[in-house]
């Protein structure tokens, strides 16, 4: 099963976002046994949301776009991984180790959806193939 893993990070502690060499190393090393043991699909931090845009759409409305930094937000996303596991507890575990190199975080995880999961109806409707080779299925 794929997951989730969204860290987000307090934007107002500056420490949050330029990294100590030590916090580097543990990271490093974290990230490299996660990779070796291939569970790892995808991990990046991201910039700081003054970088950043958010979209936003009311139900029947346009889109309308609001430029970073997003001070309505204490807490806003650090970076994500995709990770690959047994089970979510397995997942709640790697994240519990991830948080655990930080001195504050918080670490949400989220089962990612599979084309499987999706009803019957759905999968056999034209196009929905697209979708399944999107998350690395081949017929």
């Amino acid at each position: 099963m794929r997951y989730l893993l969204i860290h987000r990070l307090d934007e107002t502690r500056p420490e949050a976002w330029n990294p100590s060499p030590e916090f580097i190393d543990r990271m490093g090393a974290f990230m490299t046994e996660c990779a070796e043991s291939g569970i790892l699909l995808a991990a990046e931090g991201v910039h700081r949301s003054d970088e950043g845009a958010m979209i936003s759409k009311r139900s029947g409305g346009t889109p309308s776009v609001t430029d970073g930094p997003f001070t309505e937000a204490r807490e806003v996303v650090g970076g994500f991984a995709v990770i690959d596991v047994a089970s979510r507890q397995e997942a709640v575990e790697l994240g519990t180790r991830f948080a655990d190199l930080f001195p504050e975080v918080s670490v949400e995880v989220r089962r990612v959806m599979e084309f499987e999961d999706l009803p019957a109806d759905i999968q056999e409707q034209q196009g929905s193939h697209v979708i399944d080779a999107a998350q690395g299925h081949r017929d």
